[in-house]
């Protein structure tokens, strides 16, 4: 494939002897996974009888990759929700973070979905899962993954980050934000992204992602868990970024993240102030594991913050459409369902227990 040529320069200068073997993976196909949903199988037992050649993923017990001439994605037990269609690098990244069941938790760029799965999987349906996609055009996907995958404790929202740190100072004990960004781990997957890359881009990417971690920071409590994540190479978007953020919130400390099935740590000589403590995070690499290439970043929150004063959402549906949905329940359902009944227009909609007001 053709790269973009200021890319192919930078990477050879960053990379030095490593470049040919890292231009070398794009000569190849791309690596396909997918990712079971425990909360319908168990995921080791069912690839053993899978209608597809499987292997594991070494860093995700759920994830495993297929080979390029199978498709399970046009299979029904894709639109059972009873795997996920995800690039194996990129299931590394909620690993980082692994939310317990309970908690709460925000997924601040979540559209499509595949991190979103893989939280409230882990959570195993209990707690708060927060899915936020600022792109109109992008929500109705997240919300037919999070459907198909069977979450009932998350709330699909459409705001900005700016609009929810309002709402949520110091709420969340975990937040994922795995920021838009230039996009160079997609190249091989996508060859329009790679028409669309510039440096420029790369520095507006860099300058969105701060903004986007100042309203993460605000909404993580003390004690808090953040992670950060990107699909791209570029320092300026990864470790320099990383960088900023420890220099503008002093309290944060940035956590270290195993490093096992190819993963490698961060590059602090990418930096201007080379920390040594940017080797604790990720890089996934697509010459060092079998995988498209992602950045990951995990930190904690040490200083205090303000409990949370909002107000928690109380229900707002008429009964007689809770009663109606209780024996439509009851005659076709095999679950029932617990939370707070509210009206959004003619819909009923179920919110899981504790939930904020989000009117």
């Amino acid at each position: 494939m053709r790269l973009p040529e200021a890319f192919v320069a930078k990477m050879k200068k960053l990379l030095d002897e490593e470049a040919d073997e890292f231009f070398a993976v794009y000569e190849n196909e791309k690596i396909n996974g997918l990712r079971v949903n425990p909360l319908k199988t168990d995921p080791g037992a069912w690839a053993k009888t899978a209608p597809f050649s499987l292997s594991p993923v070494p860093f995700c017990p759920t994830g495993f990759y297929y080979e390029p001439d199978e498709q399970p994605g046009k299979h029904p037990y894709h639109a059972a929700g009873l795997y996920y269609i995800q690039e194996p690098s990129a299931m590394a990244v909620a690993e980082a973070l692994r939310p317990a069941p309970g908690e709460r938790v925000l997924d601040l760029c979540a559209a499509p979905g595949g991190k979103t799965t893989q939280l409230g999987a882990m959570m195993e349906n209990k707690g708060l899962l927060v899915a936020n996609e600022i792109h109109p055009k992008r929500v109705k996907a997240l919300a037919e993954n999070v459907e198909r995958f069977g979450l009932t404790n998350t709330v699909v929202v459409n705001e900005t980050p700016e609009a929810l740190a309002e709402q949520f100072p110091g709420f969340f004990d975990k937040i994922l934000v795995d920021a838009p960004c230039s996009g160079e781990g997609m190249f091989r997957k996508d060859e329009e992204a790679a028409s669309f890359w510039s440096p420029a881009y790369v520095e507006e990417c860099a300058a969105r992602q701060r903004r986007i971690l100042e309203s993460a920071y605000a909404m993580l409590k003390e004690g808090g868990i953040l992670v950060y994540s990107t699909c791209t190479f570029s320092p300026e978007e990864n470790e320099q970024t990383i960088e900023w953020l420890l220099e503008t919130y002093e309290d944060l400390q940035l956590l270290p993240i195993a490093k096992i099935g190819g993963i490698e740590p961060g590059r602090p000589e990418w930096t201007k102030t080379n920390r040594s403590d940017l080797v604790h995070a990720a890089r996934l690499w697509p010459h060092r594991l079998k995988g498209e290439g992602h950045f990951v970043a995990k930190l904690q929150k040490q200083r205090p913050t303000s409990p949370w004063r909002g107000r928690w959402a109380k229900s707002s549906a008429p009964k007689a459409a809770i009663r109606l949905y209780r024996q439509f329940e009851q005659e076709a359902l095999r679950t029932e369902r617990d939370g707070t009944f509210v009206s959004f227009g003619a819909h009923l909609t179920v919110l899981p227990e504790r939930c904020p007001d989000l009117s």
